[in-house]
């Protein structure tokens, strides 16, 4: 058993030698740039696949933030796609946002070397804050696994899975936090279980640091057991920024973080972000 944990761990997770994602620099402008140009029309826009609506632009404040949202849609990960093009067509590439990536997707020399250019970067702390400190923005969606495939049915309800350490380092850091809120990718499928029990029974966090293993309906598998792509149906991809969650005034520039502060952060910003969910669902 051991012998086939460490050989699912090193294909999986690759190894230790994979740096790409591990720096800023991998950044590529020209190569987001190509990106942003090629789905837009086919796949972003009035006519595209994903027709994408992002509300509440105006107030965001100058870099850097962090932007903390929930997330949705399984592994294709649509709800990123969909923002991140938004992003760029807005900005330009002259404000840089980094996505937070789980090391998955930098297993393979290839495919991290896809994601890093356009921004992905590992989700290490150490990382995060230094993007925030050379004063470029941060995405995170500290749900991860357990959020991107809660089922169907809580489809307008955040799972941050109780973690808190995106809130750490925004008081760390001193950078307010942006709450968006997504609705429109959990439409793209329907998530049946999220598996969580199972997978803690397996061991998969050992194994690839996994919580969940799905049943879900979706193209083309019909009914489907684990986190396969999909081939998404077209849906609007809803967008809400909330007021910035600034760093509480009691905070001082050489005072400690303590864990209380990140309590009480992290409830302030889920529950901005499910007040926005609520508004979605209910049409508002």
């Amino acid at each position: 058993m051991e012998r086939t944990q460490t050989f699912l761990h090193r294909l999986l997770r690759g190894t230790d030698r994979m740096d790409w994602g591990r720096d800023l620099e991998h950044f590529d402008a020209a190569t987001v740039l190509e990106t942003i140009d090629a789905l837009s029309g086919p796949v972003f826009g009035p006519r595209g696949w994903f027709r994408v609506d992002v509300r509440g632009i105006e107030a965001l404040p100058p870099s850097p933030v962090m932007i903390v949202s929930n997330h949705s849609g399984g592994t294709i990960i649509p709800d990123v796609w969909g923002f991140l093009w938004f992003w760029y067509r807005r900005f330009g590439t002259a404000r840089p946002i980094h996505p937070s990536g789980h090391e998955l997707i930098f297993a393979n020399e290839r495919i991290g070397r896809w994601f890093a250019r356009r921004g992905v970067i590992h989700a290490n702390p150490i990382l995060a804050r230094e993007a925030l400190t050379r004063g470029r923005d941060l995405m995170v969606m500290p749900g991860g696994d357990r959020d991107t495939w809660r089922p169907y049915s809580r489809r307008y309800e955040v799972e941050f899975a109780g973690r808190t350490g995106y809130a750490r380092l925004a008081l760390q850091a001193r950078v307010p936090i942006v709450p968006v809120a997504h609705a429109g990718a959990h439409e793209t499928l329907i998530v049946l279980s999220d598996g969580h029990r199972f997978a803690r029974a397996v061991g998969l966090r050992a194994i690839a640091r996994a919580e969940v293993f799905p049943v879900h309906l979706s193209l083309p598998w019909g009914l489907a057991i684990g986190p396969w792509p999909h081939i998404p149906v077209p849906t609007t991809l809803r967008y809400r920024l909330g007021a910035p969650i600034p760093v509480p005034p009691e905070l001082g520039a050489g005072d400690e973080v303590t864990d209380a502060m990140v309590v009480a952060h992290d409830a302030r910003v889920r529950a901005a972000v499910q007040s926005m969910l609520d508004a979605l669902r209910d049409g508002r």
